[in-house]
C-alpha cells in the first residue's frame, strides 16, 4: 500500500485547499466550458472532451453522523469513501475529506481489489496492521463507531487546470445514486439520477490565491455559490428506494 497523498497549502499538519462549489444549469456551461479551454488545460486523466468516470462508496457510521454534520453546516467534519475510475480496478482509493470552514483536505492511500472486496464484506481486522495512517484510522471508525458502506455515487467528471494558483476547475455531469447494491464493480447495478433538474455541479479548488482571469469567470455565478454534498444528494435520493 501507498502513502497518504495530499496537496495544497499546510497549516498545521493539514495541507489545504480553497473549495467553492456552485449549482451550474446547462444552458451556462457550454459558454463558460468554452471560455476556460481558452485559458486552462484538460485534465490529463480524461479519456475524451466528456471527462472521466468517477463512481465511489461512501461509509458512515450507525448514527450518520457524516450526514447530520453536513446538514446541520457543523464547521470541522470528515467523510471516508472508497474510489474508482473509469469502472476499473487498475486504480482504488481510500480516501478521506475533511472539511474546515472554506477550506478542504483530501487524502488517499491506495488498495488492492483483494483489499476492496474484504471491506465491503466487513472483514477490516488486517487494517490495524498496516502501516498507513489513513488505512488505520478508517479501521478505528469501523471498530469503534461502526462505519459501514452507506451509499454510492456516481458522475462524469471533466476537470481543467491552471498552474496558476494551482486551481482545478470541474464540471460534475449526470450524478447518480446506487438503489440495488453497494459494490462498486457490480455489473448489475442499479442507478438513478440524483439531480432532477437540468444542472450540473461545478467545483472550483485553489491553493492561496483565485488568479483574475478566473474569479472574473464567476462573477456572474455568484448567486449560484452552494454548500453542496454529492454524499448528501445521493442519499437523500436512495431514501425513496430503501432505508440508507
Amino acid at each position: 500500500m501507498k502513502g497518504i497523498e495530499i496537496t495544497g497549502i499546510q497549516i498545521g499538519n493539514k495541507r489545504l485547499r480553497h473549495e467553492l462549489k456552485y449549482y451550474l444549469r446547462l444552458s451556462e456551461y457550454e459558454p463558460l466550458r468554452k471560455k476556460l479551454q481558452l485559458i486552462t488545460t484538460l485534465d490529463h486523466h480524461s479519456v475524451d472532451d466528456e471527462g472521466y468516470h468517477i463512481r465511489s462508496l461512501y461509509f458512515d457510521d450507525i448514527h450518520d453522523t457524516a450526514l447530520q454534520v453536513k446538514n446541520y453546516g457543523v464547521f470541522q467534519r470528515k467523510k471516508y469513501r472508497i474510489r474508482v475510475y473509469n469502472k476499473s480496478d487498475a486504480v482504488i482509493k481510500m480516501e478521506r475529506k475533511s472539511k474546515f470552514g472554506g477550506y478542504i483536505c483530501k487524502e488517499g492511500a491506495s488498495i488492492t481489489r483483494h483489499e476492496y472486496e474484504r471491506i465491503l464484506a466487513g472483514e477490516v481486522e488486517f487494517l490495524q496492521e498496516t502501516e498507513n495512517s489513513l488505512l488505520r484510522d478508517f479501521y478505528l471508525s469501523c471498530k469503534n463507531h461502526l462505519f459501514r458502506p452507506r451509499v454510492i455515487t456516481d458522475y462524469v467528471r471533466e476537470a481543467y487546470l491552471m498552474r496558476e494558483g494551482n486551481v482545478r476547475i470541474t464540471f460534475d455531469k449526470r450524478l447518480k445514486a446506487n438503489v440495488n447494491s453497494l459494490d462498486i464493480f457490480d455489473k448489475d447495478i442499479m442507478m438513478v439520477n440524483a439531480i432532477h433538474q437540468p444542472m450540473m455541479i461545478m467545483e472550483v479548488k485553489y491553493d492561496q490565491f483565485l488568479p483574475f482571469s478566473i474569479r472574473h469567470l464567476l462573477q456572474k455565478l455568484s448567486n449560484q455559490r452552494s454548500a453542496i454534498s454529492k454524499y448528501v444528494i445521493c442519499r437523500e435520493e436512495t431514501k425513496k428506494y430503501y432505508n440508507l
